[in-house]
């Protein structure tokens, strides 16, 4: 565990407020103070009949979740065996019919709110509507004080990094990706084509948060 025993005492402290008012808009929530504890919650929540899928996310990536789902024996639509663009566009639909979608969310504000930004909105598709279940990993270090703040954070924290991250290509040149911050633009390359406000979770429960007193993702 590599988060200073101070930042983590006080992330479990100030979970239990979140948590609280996550389960007030009806989602599901935890806390695990590692993403070794979060692992280990998420296969908890994870029928092994289920077929599985899940949205780009250096969380699930950095818990360990995907390594493990990809290691044992469930079924999984993985977009990234796709050969050529147009298998992946049928994979990432396909996506909308599993029975667990895993993602990570760009931002949580104190009061219970999702905000999360997305390219062509198979992520936040799948968060709003489709699969059974949707289980997010998101280390503390994605709460804001309010909404505004998460919003913020979602374009000028999340979406600059994620630029950097998708850019390797070199096929997407926007100016977040030039600058490191959001300049509202209108680049056909941008990422930030959906910015979603998930304020409460309907159908209860569908929505299973996991908060990580470690820091996760970007």
């Amino acid at each position: 565990m590599g988060q200073n025993i101070y930042i983590l005492k006080r992330n479990e402290k100030l979970s239990e407020k979140i948590i609280l008012n996550l389960k007030k808009r009806y989602f599901d929530a935890y806390y695990a103070e590692s993403k070794e504890d979060a692992l280990r919650k998420a296969v908890e929540l994870i029928p092994l009949s289920d077929t599985i899928s899940w949205g780009g996310s250096m969380s699930i990536v950095e818990s360990g979740l995907i390594d493990y789902i990809l290691k044992n024996e469930y079924k999984v639509i993985n977009r990234d065996t796709a050969q050529n663009p147009e298998e992946k566009m049928e994979m990432l639909k396909k996506a909308l019919f599993c029975d667990t979608y895993l993602m990570g969310t760009n931002a949580i504000s104190e009061d219970g709110q999702l905000v999360n930004i997305d390219c062509i909105g198979n992520r936040t598709a799948a968060l709003m509507f489709g699969p059974k279940s949707v289980i997010i990993i998101a280390g503390m270090n994605k709460i804001t004080s309010t909404l505004d703040e998460a919003i913020k954070r979602a374009r000028q924290t999340a979406a600059p990094i994620n630029m950097q991250r998708v850019a390797g290509t070199g096929l997407r040149q926007t100016p977040c990706f030039a600058t490191g911050q959001c300049h509202d633009c209108t680049s056909k390359e941008a990422i930030c084509s959906h910015i979603v406000i998930t304020r409460l979770c309907n159908p209860q429960k569908r929505i299973k948060i996991i908060l990580t007193g470690e820091d996760l993702g970007f």
